[in-house]
């Protein structure tokens, strides 16, 4: 059964950083991108950043420069550093196994003024 469990939401102050996880089972881990994304209330689902199986990273224009993804296979766990976080980061994120289509259950971020 493949497993992908996001942690490290929270609340916190615009200018502040939170470092999401995202740690998957049960599949191999290592042959697919992984994506981080984003869905605010009352908006589409949207792709944050996304790393390769190779390690290259791409990101969406308003979080380039802030947010920061990586990876470690051995660990089967992606990471979404994000700093300088602003209100309107505020979302739930969810990791995904882009792959085979697997998402995790998402992590609660808010970011007050």
């Amino acid at each position: 059964q493949v497993q992908l469990v996001e942690s490290g939401g929270g609340l916190v102050q615009a200018g502040e950083s939170l470092r999401l996880s995202c740690a998957v089972s049960g599949t191999i881990f290592s042959i697919s991108a992984m994506g981080w994304y984003r869905q605010a209330p009352g908006k589409q689902r949207e792709l944050v950043a996304m790393i390769t199986s190779g390690g290259s990273r791409s990101y969406a224009n308003n979080v380039k420069g802030r947010f920061t993804i990586s990876r470690d296979n051995s660990k089967n766990t992606v990471w979404l550093q994000m700093n300088a976080l602003m209100p309107e980061d505020t979302a739930v994120y969810y990791c995904h196994y882009e792959g085979w289509n697997y998402w995790g259950q998402g992590t609660q971020v808010t970011v007050s003024s």
